[in-house]
């Protein structure tokens, strides 16, 4: 299992009028907390482009308990359970002082250049294969 946590702190113009979070600003969380995920893995994504590859969203969700607010500091607590290979489905739950706010996922598919699907790269296969 990969883990990872990401901390935000909510800024002004990521509430609405009610003054919670807009739901949108989430899944930009889900993405910082993935790349920083990435890095601290030691293959950034700047990486995996580098390689001729992306990894485009396929499938997103989120639901959600209660609203996080202006000033908030946010925790985004990142995992990944089963071992990814064409497909990476990554998990996140989303906190605030221990408060369980929002929980969700993304699903993203390796491909080429040119919208194919792909093999990962050799890197990211081996660093999967030591973590799982």
């Amino acid at each position: 299992m990969i883990e990872s946590t990401c901390e935000i702190r909510v800024r002004y113009a990521e509430t609405d009028k009610m003054g919670f979070v807009y739901h949108s600003n989430y899944f930009i969380w889900f993405e910082a907390a993935r790349v920083q995920m990435l890095d601290e893995l030691g293959l950034p994504y700047t990486e995996i482009e580098a390689n001729g590859l992306m990894l485009p969203l396929i499938e997103c969700s989120a639901k959600f308990s209660r609203p996080a607010r202006f000033d908030d500091r946010v925790k985004i607590h990142l995992s990944i359970p089963e071992k990814p290979r064409l497909r990476l489905k990554v998990h996140y739950k989303v906190t605030c002082k221990e408060v369980h706010l929002a929980e969700g996922f993304t699903q993203h598919v390796f491909v080429d250049l040119e919208g194919r699907p792909a093999k990962p790269p050799a890197s990211f296969m081996a660093l999967v294969n030591k973590l799982f």
